[in-house]
């Protein structure tokens, strides 16, 4: 039955991610055709055509390999300098820019002079090359909203889990307590688990969030109010200093750095509380932090994956996953001993990260991504503005083609690093039951 579970985990996340791409590519689609660029083809995933149906001027389909999906914008790139889409040279770089160009015009036919991608303004390229990655930013946004503003979240809250027995310092935490060791300030108190903390050192407190800066600050005597049995007790510990792991500006340790705060003694009980448009915002400002920092940190984590993958070295939960690693953990999940309904929303919320993902890679402004594209369009609109208040001719399109051999470079970093994911996710795969 587990293996079975998995299965279909695995299934429904392809066909989630199918629809991702789809919807991803629908974005250029729709664009491209609002501003007059003719769309011949709009396929999901590669190879060898499954099925397809013309509607229209534009042939739609499913690809037999599910690893992505293309939609077709006639006249990518400019003509060359001298008009011609080919021209005959020597050097390997011209030869690219060349093949490129001339491979951008083969399915053009006579009527599309005016309905070429390169002819469109450059606010026109740019929206509908942003338009693929927003579609996957609105529905990651769309699904964890949603989750959030009815399920909720899973965050510590006010109440008493664990009452700590000794102040131990952060930096020793794994050890339990010792002869000579401090008794924690809430046990010497009488907090008890299940109590819940309402009031702090005078200040109304109904989360972690706004209850922990205040523990840290304080020192010395402080008045802690508590819910018990339905009845409210005052409390009056005196916080000890101690050794905690600094936080980040969101409110997350900092691995290996530490700070002197004020210590009461205590762990939060994991509470799920659904949030609304503020939380929500709050939330999302949070996460795309995270998923930045997470993009950025990628090149570091390089060598770790390599010794992961080829080394047998451990493999780390925030190492890089792809689409099989994600598949996997997709399976896993489906299969774990969890109740149904926080298996649903496990899945549906790691969809939604694939989306948001997805967007912030996409945004790089690199070719051939869809940001390298935006920056072509953003570059040609200032080139154009600068002429016009110069009164100097205009430049014309921005001849992106000229950047394909870099792109190509960039093609293979991508394609090199996709591979060993690839190999990771198989032979080492991130576990996270």
């Amino acid at each position: 039955m587990t293996m079975v579970m998995t299965v279909i985990g695995i299934v429904v996340f392809v066909i989630g991610l199918l629809f991702s791409i789809a919807w991803h590519e629908a974005g250029h689609l729709a664009m491209g055709k609002l501003f007059g660029v003719r769309v011949p083809q709009y396929m999901v995933g590669f190879g060898r055509t499954l099925w397809s149906k013309k509607i229209g001027e534009t042939e739609y389909g499913i690809k037999a390999v599910p690893a992505g999906g293309y939609c077709r914008l006639i006249g990518m790139f400019p003509p060359g300098a001298d008009g011609k889409l080919k021209a005959k040279s020597t050097s390997p770089w011209r030869t690219m820019v060349e093949e490129a160009r001339e491979a951008s015009y083969e399915e053009v036919v006579p009527g599309d002079e005016t309905r070429l991608f390169y002819t469109r303004k450059p606010w026109q390229k740019f929206l509908i090359m942003l338009a693929g990655p927003t579609m996957n930013l609105i529905l990651g946004v769309a699904i964890l909203a949603g989750v959030w503003m009815t399920y909720g979240v899973m965050e510590p809250g006010t109440k008493v889990a664990v009452v700590t027995e000794c102040v131990v310092p952060a930096s020793e935490s794994d050890r339990s307590c010792q002869p000579g060791d401090q008794p924690a300030p809430a046990k010497e108190a009488g907090l008890r688990v299940g109590d819940r903390i309402v009031e702090f050192n005078g200040v109304a407190v109904s989360s972690y969030d706004e209850l922990q800066p205040l523990i840290r600050k304080a020192s010395g005597p402080a008045t802690v109010v508590v819910e018990r049995d339905g009845q409210r007790l005052t409390l009056t510990p005196t916080l000890a200093q101690n050794q905690m792991a600094k936080l980040d500006k969101n409110g997350m340790p900092i691995d290996g750095q530490y700070v002197e705060t004020g210590f009461l003694g205590f762990s939060a009980l994991t509470e799920r509380n659904t949030l609304g448009v503020g939380g929500v915002v709050d939330e999302l400002g949070f996460y795309m932090d995270k998923s930045i920092e997470g993009l950025t940190r990628i090149p570091e984590k390089v060598p770790a994956l390599f010794g992961a993958t080829f080394q047998g070295d451990e493999r780390q939960k925030d190492s890089p996953v792809g689409m099989v690693g994600a598949a996997r953990i997709g399976g896993e999940v489906m299969s774990a001993d969890l109740p149904v309904e926080s298996r649903l929303i496990f899945f549906v919320q790691l969809l939604a990260m694939v989306n948001i993902g997805l967007f912030l890679f996409n945004m790089l402004p690199l070719l051939p991504l869809d940001g390298g594209h935006m920056v072509g369009a953003l570059w040609e609109s200032v080139r154009r503005r600068f002429a016009r208040v110069f009164r100097r001719p205009d430049p014309g399109p921005f001849d992106v083609a000229k950047l394909m051999p870099v792109a190509y470079g960039v093609a293979v970093v991508f394609i090199g690093f996709t591979v060993l994911v690839l190999i990771a996710d198989v032979v080492n795969p991130v576990k996270v039951t």
